[in-house]
């Protein structure tokens, strides 16, 4: 059959068979106006509890002027080409000096994107002999990493200690066979549901088995921790933990990213990473940018501690209420409630349309079936009154859901794309 026909006959996939239904509205949705807790959705005003921007950086008067005066300076175009070839710069270099001595490790490495980032250095780190293991719930671009590798994967239940030793053994003695070594990966904060990994018991793994830990703390970076360097300072394990990722693209609220380590390692990662040697610099205004938030994240504890004052206020206000916020210890929170696709869509139309509230929802195959998830992202730019407000609108959601109010069958059309 034409790829193009088996496309065009297929319904979409998990996602894309509800476009017709969905686009626009509880996919694709447009807000609009300046990044804060309210902005505009279909022409009325939401309280939006939607967005990475942790620290509230994306529209802090002094980020704006960093990235406008860099812009002006540089334009959007220099450096021109790839680092390896005409791309670099000294301040480049310098935001990965900053990013290094931040995370007390000797060097550290730019990534254009994160996801692209994390992708090319499970394929640059990891060879045919090697074994990776990784928790079950790991990201999108984790898993996308180790689908590149061409020899041994092996999964372990999410935060399951006993099996992921029992992962460890079994990678131990394949690797006396294939003559390779073992490369743990796992998350500092699971960015869907708030958790966190458990890199405390994992590095104590250390002493019985002989592997190299990367961790993916995109959503922990600026954040976790008492100095916001991420999950491993939370746990205080940071001297463990043989390569740190963080993501500029959520405390940070920019683009790009960084990997960092042990300087011959991250030199090697340097000349072998495909992503970065094929592909254009980071621009200049970004590097700029991200010199200006990291410096923010250093100087300003207060960002944090707003933050963490919002966060906790709405995690035990959930919790009082008696919703299940599963295990949640991140900022990341995520409210599950029993339901079908239709129900979610419905409670959804509810929570913006009545309350006002713009939170994202997720459903299977993301979580499994007959169980709804919002996910709602506090910031430091929120109040205690926004969430008191939200606080009381998923009671009145409660409520109805209870009663059945939402009962159907059928998810509602509220798609704007009105040719398909």
């Amino acid at each position: 059959m034409d790829i193009f026909e088996r496309i065009k006959n297929d319904e979409g996939g998990p996602l894309g068979q509800y476009r017709k239904k969905a686009h626009g509205y509880f996919m694709f949705p447009k807000l609009e106006g300046q990044i804060q807790p309210r902005m505009t959705f279909n022409g009325k005003e939401v309280l939006a509890w939607t967005f990475n921007n942790y620290l509230g950086l994306a529209n802090h008067p002094e980020v704006r002027k960093a990235d406008a005066d860099a812009a002006a300076k540089w334009g959007l175009g220099y450096p021109m080409g790839a680092r390896m070839m005409s791309g670099q710069t000294a301040l480049h270099e310098q935001l990965e000096r900053e990013l290094a001595e931040f995370e007390l490790k000797e060097d550290a490495y730019l990534f254009n994107f994160g996801y692209q980032g994390m992708v090319s250095t499970i394929d640059a780190l990891v060879n045919r002999h090697d074994i990776i293991v990784y928790d079950s719930e790991a990201h999108a671009c984790i898993m996308d990493g180790v689908r590149l590798h061409m020899g041994q994967r092996i999964v372990y239940p999410h935060n399951d200690i006993e099996k992921c030793e029992k992962a460890l053994a079994r990678a131990t003695k394949l690797t006396q066979e294939t003559g390779g070594g073992i490369l743990l990966i796992t998350e500092g904060v699971y960015g869907m549901t708030g958790d966190l990994g458990i890199l405390d018991k994992i590095v104590e793994l250390k002493k019985k088995y002989s592997f190299r830990i990367l961790i993916d703390d995109a959503h922990g970076f600026g954040v976790m921790g008492e100095n916001g360097r991420g999950t491993s300072e939370h746990y205080g394990v940071m001297d463990q933990i043989d390569l740190y990722f963080g993501a500029f693209a959520k405390a940070m609220a920019s683009i790009g990213g960084f990997v960092a380590g042990d300087k011959h390692i991250i030199n090697y990662l340097r000349y072998n990473l495909r992503s970065q040697i094929y592909a254009k610099s980071l621009p200049m205004p970004l590097v700029e940018g991200n010199l200006k938030r990291l410096d923010m994240i250093r100087t300003m504890p207060e960002l944090r501690e707003k933050l963490w004052t919002i966060t906790r206020a709405l995690q035990v206000g959930l919790r009082e209420r008696g919703f299940d916020i599963g295990k949640a210890e991140a900022c990341v929170t995520p409210v599950f409630l029993q339901g079908n696709v239709a129900e979610a869509t419905n409670i959804l139309i509810d929570l913006r349309e009545n309350h006002k509230i713009f939170c994202s929802v997720v459903v299977y195959p993301v979580v499994p079936k007959g169980v709804i998830m919002f996910r709602i992202i506090p910031t430091s730019m929120h109040s205690l009154e926004d969430v008191e407000y939200t606080l009381n609108a998923f009671g009145k959601i409660s409520e109805n859901l209870a009663k059945g109010a939402y009962k159907s069958e059928e998810m509602q059309d509220k798609s704007t794309e009105r040719t398909v």
